[in-house]
């Protein structure tokens, strides 16, 4: 297939989450939401998704250009050097840009800005927000504690939510074709990603699929719904799998959701030419090697 186009849609396991955050009132830090269906739902940045890919892809050893500084007082990374796409994977995947007049100066020739070729949006609660939360104590620094954050112990009110996440990606073959090795440690990353926080969370939240649907495809668009996760993990547009709607083989479903399927629908799906697994980390590597070879 030329000039393929990878649209996916990954369903996480559901867990209780805090890890994306926006501004406290007072000590009550409240998780970022958007409202659909009149319901509020909570909501997990890409950008927050992408740091913890760079993260993973320096973990496993791809040349990366950016880094985090933790010892800094406010929210810091330092680059080795201006960016160059054809030496790092980060700058190759999530794009940069310098508005820095002098910087681009000295680097005369060196683009100062590229798109990102990783194409995500925010990963959406499945279930709608219902006003839990948790309290804890934070203690007071007493004693001979050489240093204090406040003079007496603090309740600490945070929102929390029990849901999965969905959220869509999309590759273009090519953006991606000059560094397939890149891409395929990309797509490996996404199979097990993780860490994703916000706001300084703390807690564990795999982000990771549970269920996915992707589409590998010369067209310009994914065709589906890109957030067609139902509240019970089901995907029902993959009912337009045939021959005058969706082509069925140019889908791939894994994990949950073909975990479930009755023996009769996962043979119409099969016979229909699409791919069906049951691991979804299985599916993303071999779909990773269909897409780049």
């Amino acid at each position: 297939m030329t000039n393929k186009n990878l649209f996916a849609t990954v369903l996480t396991y559901a867990a209780p989450s805090s890890n994306y955050r926006g501004e406290s009132e007072e000590n009550r830090t409240v998780l970022q939401k958007i409202a659909k269906d009149k319901k509020e739902y909570t909501v997990i940045s890409p950008e927050s998704m992408r740091n913890a890919l760079r993260e993973m892809l320096i973990a496993a050893g791809v040349p990366s250009n950016r880094k985090r500084l933790h010892d800094q007082d406010q929210l810091a990374v330092e680059f080795q050097e201006f960016p160059n796409a054809a030496k790092y994977a980060d700058d190759f995947l999530f794009g940069f840009m310098v508005a820095d007049n002098d910087a681009i100066k000295k680097n005369k020739g060196m683009p100062p800005k590229r798109d990102s070729i990783l194409r995500m949006n925010i990963a959406l609660a499945l279930n709608p927000y219902r006003f839990d939360a948790t309290f804890h104590q934070s203690p007071q620094n007493a004693g001979v504690s050489p240093w204090k954050n406040s003079a007496n112990s603090a309740l600490l009110h945070r929102e929390i939510s029990h849901t999965a996440y969905q959220y869509p990606f999309a590759l273009a073959y090519n953006d991606c074709k000059s560094q397939p090795d890149w891409v395929k440690a990309l797509l490996k990353a996404i199979s097990e990603l993780s860490d994703v926080a916000g706001g300084h969370a703390r807690s564990y939240y795999e982000m990771a699929p549970k269920s996915i649907v992707a589409r590998l495809t010369p067209c310009l668009v994914a065709g589906f719904n890109t957030y067609g996760f139902d509240e019970n993990g089901d995907f029902p547009e993959l009912s337009r799998l045939k021959s005058d709607d969706l082509p069925a083989g140019e889908f791939w479903v894994g994990g949950e959701i073909v975990r479930n399927m009755k023996v009769e629908e996962r043979k119409r799906f099969q016979d229909a030419g699409a791919k069906l697994y049951e691991n979804p980390q299985k599916l993303l590597a071999d779909l990773a090697n269909d897409f780049l070879d």
